[in-house]
């Protein structure tokens, strides 16, 4: 049976076991379809967390399909590497860029469940590091939906949470397990009597971007301004988005970065591009060591003090870009975008 409603649910770091914990408390019958993004590795095997989350509730749970239509009583997973993205009344499964280095994305899916839901969506943000969510609950938010993030202090990793209270003016504010309350509650008033608002333009064409998976500049000018700063995916220009609370940048490819990953992103990329200078000095010096080795075993050549000095200096230079490698990953990793 079709649905008029959606709910939302993204985790990572600690989202594995809260999302079983949330489905388990979940009453049953309630006239909608649940929508699942938990960050886990490509490599993994989706129907692993199929199984783990219908071990703990009476829906039926299964990975989400290519515009397989929306049912009732479902609970759809978004498969590993698979963007999952909510239409009205059917989903599409598509493998798009990588937004905030995932893919699924948790923006991906609340973004789409905005445009296609409006104020029948409801997004609910539980354990993970970093930001990814934020976004995508600000959409529900403007578009009128419901927003529901798990209690910081009952989450295994706070960091999402968090984000999206300091950025998202939230509807509830609970532990997991309150949130069967909260839901049971919301289904019980009609969402017939909820005030429509128009989706914002933004919402839409982020969400029809990610699904043809291709964007035009057109668009982006419409949502952003151009920045100053290039894609470190694909090293095409940054566009700053206009309607977030923080910042966010998406290239015309398609990747999408909050200013926190970003930055992060910049690091990997100078740290990398360091460790090459590093080794091309050391090959140099090494090199210019074996010409002296060279032309003091066979005591030919008057220039060994010239080419010995030469490798001391390049010595000094990499031992300072050492330094420099050590200082930028003094970072704490927990923001370093792996989880």
């Amino acid at each position: 049976m079709e649905v008029d409603s959606v709910v939302v649910i993204g985790g990572s770091a600690g989202g594995f076991q809260a999302t079983a914990e949330l489905m388990a408390r979940v009453p049953a019958g309630l006239h909608t379809a649940f929508f699942v993004v938990v960050h886990i590795s490509r490599n993994s095997v989706g129907s692993i967390l199929v199984q783990y989350i219908q071990k703990h509730t009476a829906y039926l749970c299964s990975l989400a399909e290519d515009n397989a239509p929306i049912e009732k009583g479902h609970v759809y997973v978004a498969p590993p590497d698979f963007h999952l993205i909510v239409k009205s009344g059917y989903m599409r499964v598509v493998r798009g860029p990588q937004e905030n280095r995932w893919r699924p994305s948790i923006d991906v899916l609340f973004r789409s469940a905005a445009a296609a839901y409006d104020s029948h969506a409801i997004g609910i943000i539980l354990s993970g590091l970093l930001d990814d969510g934020t976004s995508g609950m600000s959409a529900i938010k403007r578009s009128g939906g419901t927003c529901i993030v798990q209690e910081p202090d009952d989450a295994e990793f706070e960091d999402m949470p968090y984000n999206v209270l300091n950025n998202v003016a939230i509807d509830y504010r609970v532990p997991v397990a309150d949130m069967g309350y909260v839901l049971d509650d919301i289904f019980s008033k009609p969402f017939a009597d909820r005030k429509l608002q128009a989706i914002p333009d933004d919402v839409k064409i982020e969400s029809e971007i990610t699904e043809r998976r291709s964007s035009d500049m057109s668009e982006l000018e419409k949502i952003g301004v151009r920045g100053n700063y290039t894609c470190p995916d694909c090293g095409g220009g940054l566009w700053e988005m206009t309607n977030d609370t923080m910042p966010r940048y998406r290239c015309y490819t398609g990747h999408v970065f909050t200013g926190k990953i970003l930055a992060e992103k910049q690091a990997e990329g100078l740290e990398e591009s360091l460790w090459v200078s590093i080794r091309m000095l050391e090959e140099r010096r090494n090199l210019l060591m074996r010409i002296v080795n060279r032309q003091s075993e066979t005591g030919l050549g008057g220039k060994e003090d010239d080419t010995a000095q030469r490798a001391e200096e390049l010595e000094k230079h990499i031992e300072r870009l050492k330094s420099l490698l050590m200082s930028i990953g003094k970072s704490d990793p927990k923001t370093a975008g792996y989880e």
